[in-house]
C-alpha cells in the first residue's frame, strides 16, 4: 500500500475537506428539492390511480394540493435564495492591477517560479499597500464572465488576460481562472529580486490546488454565501446598499427578504465553516511543502526582512503620512519613503548593520517600467484605506513629494497646532489673570504667553497649582480637536455621498469602510497639550533663531538647528505641561537662540 506524502498529501487533505463543503451544498439543494419530488409523487400517483380514490379522495386531493402549494414555495424561496448568492459581489482587496505590459520583467520572473514548482501562473498581478502577498481569486459570476457584462476594471481586465500560456486549448480554457497574485508593495521597493523570488515561492505554489474544480467550486460557493450575508446585513436606510431607494411596500418587503436569506446563509456557513477552514490551511501546507526546494535557504533571510518592512512601514504610516493626510495632502512616494526609513532603521538597529549592503543589490521594483507611476497610485489607495480620502487629488486633497515635506506639511502643521493653542488660550477665563483684552487689540501670539499661562499659581484656597492650569487646557484642546475632526467627518461624508449621488469616483467598499483601522491610538489631554506647545516651540524657533523644519523617515516632523536634528525638547516641554515648571525650557530656549517675546506667524 502506497502511502502519500508531501505536497499530494496535502493536496489531497484539500480536496477532500472541499468535497464536505460541496456535499453541505448538494444536501442544501436536495431539501430544497424533496417538497417537490413528493409533490410529483403525489401528483404520478393521483393521475395513475395509486393514490386517491375512494371515500377518501377529497382528503387526498387537498393534501396533494397542500403539498404542490408549499413546494412550490419552497421552490421559489431556494431560487431567491440562489440568486442573492449567486449575483451577489463577494467583497474583493482593494489594489493596484499591474498590466502585463507595464511591468514585463516581473510577469517573466512569476512565470519562471511558477514553472518551476510546476504550477499554473496567476491570471494577473496586483500591488496592495500592506506587507503581506496573497493569493485572490476573482473568479465570481457576479463579477463577469458567461456571457454576462465584465465588472473588472478596463486595466484588471486586459491583465487578467495576458498572463495565459500561448497556444492553450479550448478545454484548459474552460477550467478555472488561477487567482490573482497579489504583492505588498513595500516588499517591491525593499527587497531585492532573488529576495522577493524566494518570498514569492509559497504563494505562487498556492496556484495548483486553486485550480483544481472542487477546491475552486467550494470556494465560490463559501464566498457567494459570504456575500449574502453582508447584502442582508445591509440597512434599508443605507443609500449605498440600495436599501434607502424604492417605495415603502418595496422597503418593508426587502427587510424580511433579506432577513431569510440571511438566516439561510448563516446555516450553511456554520455548517461549512470548519470544513472550510481545514481546506484552507491544507492548501497552505500543500503550497508550503511543494515550494521547498525553491530558494528555501534565501527564504529565510526574505522573511527576515519581512519583518523589518513591517516595522518601517508602520513608523512611515503612523509618523509621516498621517500628519499630511489629516491636513489634505497625500505623499506620493511612499514605498520609496519605505527605502529611506527602513535604511535609517538598519543604521539605528545594531543588528541590522549588514542589511545596508543589500542596497547595492538590485531592487524588485526595478521589474516595474514606471516604478514612480505604481508608487504614486499605491500610495493614493494607502490614503483612502488607512485614513479615508476620496479617489482622486483635487484642491484639498493634493499630492506632495518628499521635498516639499518639510515646508507643506511639517511648518503648516506646527502653526495650525500653535493657533488652536492661542484660539483656547484667548477663550479661557484664567481667575488668577488679567480679563481678556478686547477684540481690537488682540494678545499677540507669542510662546512667552503659553509659559506664563502654564506656570501661573491659581488662587489661594482653590487647591489647584500649575497642573490644575494645564488640566484645564488640555480638556479644552480635546473639545476643540474632537469638534474640528468631527466637522472633517461630516464634510468628508457628505462628499461621499455627493460622488454616490453623481455615481462617479469612489468604490463603495473602500468609502464604506475606510479607514480600516485608527493608525494612532487616542491620545490624552496632556499628551495634547504637549504636542500643542512643542508646536508652538518649534514655530518659535523657526520665526526668530533661524531653525526650519525636517523630516526625520521613523520619527515624522523634526525641528532642525543648524542643519542637525533635536530630539531633546519633549523633557523640557513635558516639565513645563506636567509641573509647571519652565525653567528647563528657558534654558534650552536660550541654547538655541529662541526669543520667546517675540510673536510667531500662525495660519
Amino acid at each position: 500500500m502506497r502511502t502519500v506524502a508531501g505536497p499530494e498529501a496535502g493536496a489531497l487533505a484539500a480536496r477532500a475537506r472541499a468535497l464536505a463543503v460541496l456535499r453541505i451544498r448538494g444536501a442544501a439543494l436536495a431539501v430544497a428539492l424533496l417538497p417537490a419530488a413528493v409533490a410529483v409523487v403525489l401528483l404520478a400517483g393521483s393521475a395513475t390511480g395509486r393514490i386517491g380514490g375512494g371515500s377518501h379522495d377529497e382528503g387526498w386531493t387537498a393534501l396533494r394540493w397542500a403539498v404542490v402549494g408549499g413546494a412550490l414555495l419552497v421552490l421559489l424561496l431556494a431560487a431567491g435564495v440562489a440568486a442573492v448568492v449567486v449575483r451577489a459581489k463577494p467583497a474583493l482587496t482593494p489594489t493596484v492591477p499591474i498590466a502585463e505590459e507595464t511591468a514585463p520583467d516581473l510577469y517573466r520572473l512569476v512565470r519562471d517560479l511558477a514553472e518551476r514548482l510546476e504550477v499554473p501562473a496567476p491570471s494577473a498581478i496586483a500591488l496592495t499597500p500592506d506587507c503581506d502577498s496573497w493569493l485572490e481569486d476573482r473568479a465570481h459570476p457576479a463579477r463577469g464572465g458567461g456571457g454576462g457584462k465584465d465588472r473588472h476594471p478596463p486595466e484588471e481586465s486586459r491583465a487578467e488576460h495576458t498572463v495565459g500560456p500561448p497556444g492553450a486549448d479550448r478545454k484548459e480554457r474552460r477550467a478555472p481562472r488561477p487567482p490573482v497574485l497579489v504583492i505588498g508593495s513595500p516588499f517591491l521597493w525593499w527587497m531585492r529580486v532573488a529576495e522577493l523570488r524566494a518570498l514569492l515561492a509559497p504563494v505562487v505554489a498556492g496556484t495548483g490546488p486553486s485550480v483544481h474544480p472542487d477546491i475552486a467550486a467550494a470556494r465560490r460557493f463559501v464566498r457567494g454565501l459570504d456575500a449574502a450575508v453582508a447584502v442582508a446585513a445591509s440597512r434599508d436606510d443605507d443609500p449605498a446598499s440600495g436599501g434607502g431607494t424604492g417605495t415603502p411596500l418595496g422597503r418593508a418587503v426587502r427587510r424580511p427578504a433579506l432577513a431569510f436569506v440571511g438566516w439561510i446563509a448563516r446555516l450553511l456557513l456554520r455548517g461549512c465553516r470548519d470544513h472550510a477552514a481545514q481546506m484552507e490551511r491544507a492548501v497552505a501546507a500543500a503550497a508550503s511543502e511543494r515550494a521547498q526546494a525553491v530558494d528555501y535557504g534565501l527564504r529565510i533571510v526574505a522573511q527576515e526582512q519581512v519583518g523589518l518592512a513591517y516595522a518601517g512601514w508602520d513608523r512611515l504610516l503612523t509618523r509621516v503620512a498621517l500628519p499630511a493626510w489629516r491636513m489634505g495632502r497625500w505623499p506620493s512616494r511612499l514605498d520609496a519613503g519605505v527605502v529611506s526609513a527602513l535604511t535609517e532603521l538598519s543604521r539605528r538597529d545594531r543588528l541590522a548593520e549588514g542589511f545596508a549592503s543589500r542596497l547595492s543589490e538590485r531592487p524588485a521594483c526595478d521589474l516595474l517600467e514606471e516604478p514612480g507611476l505604481i508608487d504614486e497610485a499605491t500610495s493614493l489607495l494607502a490614503a483612502r484605506l488607512f485614513h479615508g480620502g476620496p479617489p482622486e487629488p483635487g484642491p484639498d486633497w493634493s499630492p506632495v513629494d518628499w521635498g516639499q515635506y518639510p515646508e507643506e506639511v511639517v511648518d503648516r502643521k506646527w502653526r495650525q497646532e500653535a493657533a488652536r493653542l492661542h484660539r483656547v488660550l484667548d477663550g479661557r477665563t484664567d481667575p488668577s489673570g488679567p480679563p481678556p483684552a478686547p477684540a481690537s487689540t488682540p494678545t499677540p501670539p507669542t510662546l512667552a504667553r503659553v509659559m506664563d499661562r502654564l506656570t501661573a499659581t491659581a488662587p489661594e484656597g482653590t487647591g489647584t497649582g500649575g497642573d490644575g492650569l494645564g488640566e484645564d487646557l488640555a480638556a479644552r484642546l480635546t473639545v476643540e480637536l474632537a469638534r474640528e475632526e468631527a466637522a472633517a467627518h461630516r464634510a468628508t461624508a457628505q462628499a461621499r455621498q455627493a460622488r454616490t449621488a453623481e455615481g462617479a469616483g469612489g468604490d463603495p467598499w473602500i468609502d464604506g469602510f475606510a479607514p480600516l483601522l485608527p493608525l494612532q491610538p487616542p491620545r490624552t489631554g496632556r499628551e495634547l497639550l504637549a504636542d500643542h506647545v512643542t508646536a508652538m516651540v518649534c514655530c518659535a524657533a523657526v520665526d526668530t533663531a533661524g531653525a526650519a523644519p525636517g523630516l526625520d523617515w521613523l520619527d515624522g516632523p523634526a525641528l532642525l538647528v543648524a542643519g542637525r536634528r533635536r530630539a531633546d525638547l519633549s523633557h523640557p516641554v513635558l516639565t513645563l505641561v506636567e509641573d509647571g515648571d519652565a525653567a528647563p525650557l528657558r534654558s534650552w530656549l536660550a541654547e538655541v537662540g529662541v526669543r520667546p517675546e517675540k510673536p510667531v506667524r500662525l495660519v
